[in-house]
């Protein structure tokens, strides 16, 4: 009668089987599933597009966008928009992070938490002032993590740190919405961490060279094929040096 039970020794260890001690076992290898559902990625940061926004070149040369889960930074046009995105640049530009996630956004932005060594970023930008706590979306957050999210923005809050300088600053969903009808900043599709498996968003790159992972030729920004490279195909470098290290050869319509 317990012959399918006792194939799964890893999963409900020394657990009894009278029914009474069947269902805790079987929320446990639920809880076990859904852990496993995370998923860890590494890379060097090429790329900072605001406070809450990074791009990393990862393995085989492939990038990702990483949308940083549970904060939202000022904007561009916002007080301390250039502000969040010179922290977070000062942070993590250039340096290899770990990207702790389990879903992508509607844009195919990996949502992620980001940690240089033992740095969280995420946080760190909360505690500084730089940006908000997006409870909107604390779903994307463990539930275990959520009250120290927001006694980070708490803290900086009462301190006035940043943008809390203000008194009461405009969120950037608000601003997003006044400016651009409601627009979100990240979306709520769920995905299965996939790791290896680009963003499927043509996103700009932000290395100023690119090469052509097929060709092994890589373009300038001023190059006419530059803006042609499929984004599945394209490699990102700092300098040519970075691009003829790695076996590329300038494009010969480059000017």
């Amino acid at each position: 009668m317990w012959r399918g039970v006792r194939r799964w020794p890893l999963l409900l260890g020394h657990c009894s089987f009278p029914v009474l001690f069947i269902l805790p076992c079987i929320f446990n290898v639920i809880g076990i599933a859904q852990h496993w559902q995370h998923a860890v990625l590494t890379g060097r940061v090429t790329g900072v597009s605001d406070g809450d926004t990074i791009t990393i070149l990862g393995s085989g040369y492939r990038e990702y966008k990483i949308r940083l889960n549970g904060i939202d930074a000022p904007e561009k046009g916002q007080a301390y928009g250039q502000a969040s995105k010179e922290s977070l640049s000062r942070m993590v530009y250039g340096r290899e992070v770990r990207v702790i996630w389990q879903k992508q956004d509607r844009y195919g932005r990996i949502l992620g938490r980001v940690y240089v060594g033992e740095t969280d970023v995420n946080l760190s930008q909360l505690s500084t002032g730089l940006a908000w706590y997006y409870r909107k979306y604390e779903r994307d957050v463990p539930a275990q993590d959520r009250a120290t999210f927001d006694q980070m923005e708490e803290q900086a809050r009462r301190s006035r740190r940043g943008l809390w300088s203000m008194g009461t600053p405009t969120p950037p969903w608000d601003y997003r919405a006044a400016s651009r009808g409601g627009g979100e900043k990240y979306g709520e599709t769920l995905n299965p961490p996939t790791v290896g498996a680009p963003p499927t968003e043509s996103s700009e790159s932000f290395g100023a060279v690119r090469g052509n992972r097929n060709s092994g030729i890589y373009h300038l920004p001023a190059c006419p094929d530059y803006e042609k490279i499929s984004y599945r195909n394209r490699v990102s470098f700092r300098t040519e040096a970075e691009a003829m290290q790695n076996g590329f050869r300038k494009a010969r319509n480059c000017p």
